[in-house]
């Protein structure tokens, strides 16, 4: 795969899930534009990339804004002037009961994970020329229920029908569309205040007998926006250690 002189934009990428596919693509040579809330957070994730011999950029970015979001895309493209790939990956998932779930959780979730989504991929989609990527992080919370998470749910199943629909207007373009729905993987968000023996029942349900890592997703995402994947648009793949065969 080469990616030699591409630039990408990974949101959310301070930590976890972010961070592990921003510096897989500073791995295969691509420049990347470092986007989060945090821009501390931001700023430790470039300066990784950088010590890997790669350019990058620590933008600080409330993706449901849209001045900040054509700010983010302003700057990257007076810094290295194109955008090649977007990784929609920021996002919240706050566990609330359906009946306590207020309206302003709704809105605030919403807001980052569905209109942050759209606002992202419109803003980089006019940038990019042929052979253009946007890649989205769904959930398998799109394809199957989670007590707690009913506006979570919504807004990943928003995501993939975002992907179908977006996918078919900008083949036009020969800008490809997709998506990566990661099961239980181990992150800050996740796991980090899980015990031990927590994690263990939670693996037990996976056929793969293991949670996920920020790898096996950013492996997925690194391939969906090669040249590899040229001829694959508007599809969501599922990378879950098999948990939702059961």
């Amino acid at each position: 795969m080469s990616f030699k002189n591409k630039v990408a934009i990974v949101t959310g990428a301070k930590q976890g899930i972010g961070l592990g596919i921003a510096l897989a693509f500073a791995k295969e040579g691509c420049r990347v534009v470092v986007t989060d809330i945090d821009q501390k957070g931001a700023e430790k994730t470039a300066k990784r990339i950088e010590k890997l011999g790669v350019k990058a950029m620590a933008v600080a970015c409330d993706v449901s804004k849209k001045e900040e979001v054509d700010l983010l895309m302003q700057q990257t493209i007076k810094r290295f002037g194109r955008i090649d790939i977007l990784v929609n990956n920021a996002g919240i998932y706050p566990f609330v009961p359906f009946a306590k779930i207020t309206e302003g959780d709704w809105d605030k979730l919403i807001d980052v994970n569905l209109k942050g989504t759209f606002l992202c991929s419109q803003a980089a989609a006019k940038q990019m020329k042929a052979g253009g990527k946007i890649v989205m992080i769904s959930s398998i919370a799109s394809l199957v229920g989670f007590e707690e998470l009913v506006h979570y749910c919504a807004s990943k199943g928003g995501v993939n029908g975002m992907v179908r629909a977006m996918a078919l207007e900008l083949a036009a373009k020969k800008i490809n569309v997709n998506a990566v729905a990661p099961g239980a993987i181990e992150t800050p968000g996740l796991s980090g205040g899980m015990a031990a023996d927590a994690k263990k029942q939670m693996a037990v349900g996976i056929p793969w007998q293991r949670m996920g890592k920020p790898d096996d997703i950013a492996n997925a995402v690194v391939f969906l926006a090669s040249e590899k994947a040229e001829y694959i648009t508007g599809q969501v793949l599922v990378v879950d250690g098999g948990w939702i065969l059961r």
